[in-house]
């Protein structure tokens, strides 16, 4: 098969080397706006760092001739069988799903498409849109009629940056198309390009699995990770309600997590990344009645602002304050700060009038000045820079290992994610999310 792989991020990319390890007879094309992408991935060598497996499969490929990259569609659309997509989608200020991206690169594919390719989205939608939007716009665009000149389908990723080719192989694909041709057409090429391991512990075998429509695959992928931000947001209304009365909620949900009906996930100081805090709001787009959801989502976006105030009662006021937040990213071992809680909890301390600082191990001081903060210089091993407060933000391995030599004059920590060890900070206050009172070793 020729296939074209649409926007070569840290999905996409883990993607198109799957398709071209799957059979070498395979020529797949990724096409990509950044032309610094193209050039790495055309030289073998991996844009981004953190995903397992990826430059090595990248240094075999691309040599190979397996794989390449292009900006260019008019060379990577004409003659695909199958073209998959996974443009990213954005929310707005309000929460409401932004296509403009999507858009741009349908309305460019699509004038290229030759009859019989198989389309398939793999971008996170609100329900309908694959039918709704994605169908007439392919139709305008390329003169193609869907369901006898093209076939278009809805397969949404279920992967994790860092692990994408164990969790492709790990969970079922799901596909859902707007005719049961185009769906059997999805299926098969999936089988192609996919192998799943064998889990004794799911209904049907693991595979590729028919949703029946696009529609219900759409639904699926944002019900599953929905249901992620509304457990985590009914965790930290817990560990809330524990700051209040004293009580460690970590033993309450271990208790509670012992009978196989409970599985409370972990409060913390925020959620982050590109799909926990973001597709609750594309559910909500099309559901707005769903209070539970939206509740949920309120709450967690709220924990950043609840974590500097425990800190700022603890100790009066944090005006003046050195204070460093540890962690740029949204949660461990990934460079990564889409919609990360340090954006929440530097303004929040802002406010406050404290002196913030943001250290983060996988980024440089340059990038984390890029975004408009002072970076904090700490290394393990090496004492820090005087601070008053440190926030853990995210939960990189580093700061599993922190004592309180390692940041001279403090005052106060305040571990939003539960990885430093209470006995590494003797005499220090540490506070956690939903820990109760504050613990002094």
């Amino acid at each position: 098969m020729k296939i074209a792989v649409v926007a070569l991020g840290k999905i996409g990319l883990p993607l198109a080397v799957q398709f071209a390890d799957a059979d070498p007879s395979h020529e797949v094309v990724g096409v990509d706006v950044n032309q610094a992408v193209v050039d790495l991935v055309n030289q073998g060598v991996e844009p981004f760092p953190g995903e397992a497996h990826l430059g090595e499969k990248l240094a075999e490929l691309v040599p190979a001739g397996r794989l390449r990259a292009t900006t260019e569609y008019a060379e990577a659309i004409p003659g695909a069988d199958a073209v998959v997509l996974v443009v990213p989608l954005f929310v707005d200020a309000d929460g409401q799903p932004d296509f403009g991206w999507m858009d741009e690169a349908t309305r460019s594919l699509a004038p290229h498409l030759s009859p019989g390719t198989l389309v398939s989205y793999e971008t996170t939608l609100p329900v309908g849109t694959t039918r709704g939007r994605w169908k007439p716009m392919i139709e305008e665009f390329s003169g193609l009629t869907e369901g006898s000149d093209f076939h278009l389908v809805f397969s949404p990723e279920r992967v994790l940056t860092g692990r994408v080719f164990a969790d492709l192989r790990r969970y079922p694909k799901l596909v859902g198309g707007l005719t049961e041709a185009g769906t059997q057409k999805a299926v098969e090429f999936y089988e192609a390009v996919l192998d799943f391991d064998e889990r004794e512990d799911l209904p049907r075998p693991n595979g590729v699995w028919d949703m029946g429509s696009a529609e219900a695959a759409e639904m699926a992928k944002l019900a599953e990770t929905t249901y992620r931000d509304v457990n985590i947001g009914l965790a930290n209304q817990f560990a809330r309600y524990a700051d209040t009365v004293g009580i460690d909620v970590q033993r309450v949900i271990e208790a509670c997590n012992s009978q196989p009906y409970s599985h409370i996930h972990q409060p913390g100081i925020a959620v982050g990344g590109h799909c926990i805090p973001v597709y609750p709001r594309l559910y909500l787009s099309t559901d707005p009645d769903a209070t539970v959801v939206r509740n949920a989502r309120e709450a967690n976006a709220a924990m950043p602002e609840y974590a500097v105030a425990r800190a700022e009662s603890l100790l009066g006021s944090l005006s003046g304050l050195r204070v460093v937040v540890l962690g740029a990213s949204y949660r461990g071992k990934v460079k990564e700060t889409a919609f990360s809680g340090v954006f929440g909890t530097v303004e929040a301390l802002r406010a406050r009038g404290a002196h913030v600082l943001v250290h983060d191990p996988m980024f440089t001081d340059e990038e984390l000045a890029a975004h408009g903060w002072e970076p904090y210089h700490w290394t393990p091993g090496q004492p820090g820079e005087p601070i008053d407060v440190a926030i853990v933000q995210a939960d990189h391995p580093e700061y599993a290992q922190l004592t309180g030599a390692d940041l001279p004059g403090l005052r106060l920590l305040l571990d939003g994610r539960r990885v430093t060890d209470p006995a590494a900070f003797t005499g220090v206050p540490r506070l956690t999310i939903g820990g109760g009172e504050p613990v002094t070793a």
